[in-house]
């Protein structure tokens, strides 16, 4: 099978989408399928890529760390009909999104989208009324899904959102699966002696991409709490964002940044040693469509503690494999809640460990991407099914979102004239 896969992220970016793009690409090529990646340029990518195809983009839109794609250079096209692709496998509903749906159009292929993301919740990176924004962000992403083919909903708690939200195509729920082989490796003590971290701390774990919408403002206050009442706890801290000055602050203004360690993403065995460095993996974020990193955590035998949210509630199992608290829990009932957790006797928190790690082998990325390949060949010849009043609807949205950030940018650059007037009398 030939499969073409367009996303608006990918590596070197560290983040959800672009880490399961890889993963799947890379089970369905060591599998004998054929797979061409076709997504932004980012720095510090390789220079040298197989089967990956790199479009011009303006990197770091608005303070973020995304890019956003340039128009589609013309020797696509001969690329793609060159790779002659059985299946269009779309990321992302615009940007590279409205490609890809062209693309399946064009060459009267089947598409299918993933819902890796809650859009909605990723609209303080455009200068726009926020409530707006966000109810022309949902209507934008639900008329694509219903111009596809095929859904994949990254967990049960997306699948029920996106039935809420009227998506009337076929949904299919697959996770991104963990590579179990890949989290056998790494060395949790190494780990530990490199940061200076003693032995017989208690170490409180959380990685992934530092920004506004994984809620760790609060999650970084709560463990300042905890950290304050517990002189052996520390806290490792894996990842890069625009967040990631303001979180460090928080341990420089409580006296803590001599047990806050910091490191930057990780590559394998790097990355499995964090995680087996750590006593526990501590998430707040109420914006995930899958907690991939929770999955991750629990390969390595690692207990999660989080507040209950979509795409965390599927692998978290209160005092099963970790700690499940109510997404209402305020910073010092979080704090308390971790303080007790810490102090409860090592054999129990194995036992939490060995639970997390038998939940982690029912999201292995072999059964996963096995269900996707099922769902691609069950589509296979069908073609594009052409959905006019949703590309109506779809257009419609674009249309305005676009005028509703012209109309904000006008209004503040009236503002920014008339307080400049002000001042000058």
């Amino acid at each position: 099978m030939n499969i073409l896969m367009m996303t608006n992220t990918y590596l070197p970016h560290v983040g959800g989408v672009a880490r399961s793009v890889e993963a799947f690409s890379r089970y369905y090529r060591e599998h004998g399928h054929k797979v061409l990646i076709i997504a932004p340029e980012f720095p510090q990518m390789p220079e040298k890529e197989v089967d990956v195809i790199r479009i011009p983009a303006i990197q770091r839109f608005n303070g973020s760390d995304f890019s956003v794609v340039l128009p589609i250079p013309h020797f696509l096209g001969d690329a793609i009909e060159e790779f002659e692709p059985d299946i269009v496998h779309s990321h992302h509903p615009f940007l590279i999104g409205s490609t890809a749906r062209l693309v399946a159009n064009a060459y009267d292929l089947p598409l299918v989208f993933t819902y890796h993301t809650m859009y909605e919740q990723y609209s303080h990176y455009v200068p726009v009324d926020a409530d707006t924004l966000k109810h022309f962000v949902v209507k934008l992403a639900t008329s694509y899904a219903n111009m596809c083919d095929q859904v994949f909903a990254p967990s049960e708690s997306i699948a029920t959102i996106l039935a809420q939200r009227e998506v009337r195509v076929d949904v299919e729920v697959v996770p991104t699966g963990v590579d179990l082989a890949e989290f056998k490796q790494g060395d949790g003590i190494g780990f530990r002696n490199v940061l200076g971290i003693p032995h017989d701390a208690f170490v409180v774990g959380h990685l992934g991409r530092l920004a506004p919408e994984k809620n760790l403002s609060y999650l970084c206050n709560a463990l300042v709490k905890f950290m304050l009442n517990a002189p052996n706890a520390h806290f490792l801290l894996v990842g890069k964002g625009p967040s990631e000055n303001g979180l460090q602050h928080i341990f420089i203004k409580a006296g803590l940044e001599d047990r806050l360690h910091k490191v930057g993403f990780l590559d394998q065995p790097f990355l499995s040693s964090a995680y087996k460095a750590m006593d526990v993996f501590a998430f707040s974020s109420q914006s995930e469509t899958q907690g991939m990193v929770l999955s991750e955590a629990m390969a390595v035998g690692v207990p999660v503690f989080a507040l209950d949210a979509s795409g965390v509630r599927e692998l978290v199992e209160d005092n099963k494999n970790g700690r499940l608290l109510s997404a209402r829990t305020s910073q010092a009932e979080f704090a308390n809640t971790l303080h007790s957790f810490s102090r409860l006797p090592k054999s129990n928190r194995k036992a939490l460990g060995r639970a997390a790690r038998k939940t982690a082998e029912s999201y292995s990325l072999e059964m996963c991407a096995k269900k996707a390949l099922k769902k691609y060949q069950e589509l296979l010849g069908t073609g594009y099914v052409h959905h006019q009043y949703e590309h109506q609807l779809w257009t419609k949205n674009i249309q305005l979102i676009k005028a509703e950030y012209d109309i904000l940018k006008n209004m503040v650059k009236a503002a920014a004239h008339a307080l400049n007037h002000e001042d000058k009398k």
